[in-house]
């Protein structure tokens, strides 16, 4: 199954004392491909660098960069169907170009994407995703 998880989501699931560290042990466990692109692992570099500190980032980054479910995405177009948010389009368009499964987010500028027939993505917040990931467990 192939999930792209925005920022949001990624960077506080990271802590061993966060409710939502079951997405990195699932990562880690090989239950999905995270798609991500260059502009995704920069921005997740920054973040976590922002919230976590640099070592961690970096920690991290190796991690991606080593896992074999880390499926690494070229993007050949922008769709730029996000409008509220321009930033947000870098997960949607990896979501089409890899056509993931789900595009996790807790973000709502996302939820306009749920009235577009074309190109489809599938939108699911942490609780949906967990529902997912447990079916599969």
């Amino acid at each position: 199954m192939k999930i792209v998880l925005d920022t949001n989501i990624f960077w506080v699931s990271i802590s061993r004392r966060s409710k939502t560290h079951w997405v990195i042990s699932e990562l880690l466990n090989g239950t999905f491909t995270l798609c991500v692109t260059t502009d995704i692992l920069e921005e997740y570099d920054e973040i976590i660098s922002q919230k976590l500190g640099s070592e961690t980032a970096k920690s991290i980054m190796e991690l991606l960069d080593n896992l074999p479910n880390v499926e690494y995405i070229t993007k050949y177009y922008r769709w730029e169907l996000i409008e509220q948010d321009y930033d947000d389009n870098k997960f949607v368009d990896c979501a089409i170009a890899c056509n993931a499964n789900y595009l996790a987010t807790n973000d709502k500028h996302f939820n306009s994407l749920k009235q577009i027939a074309f190109p489809k993505v599938n939108i699911i917040n942490i609780d949906e995703f967990k529902m997912v990931i447990d079916t599969i467990i």
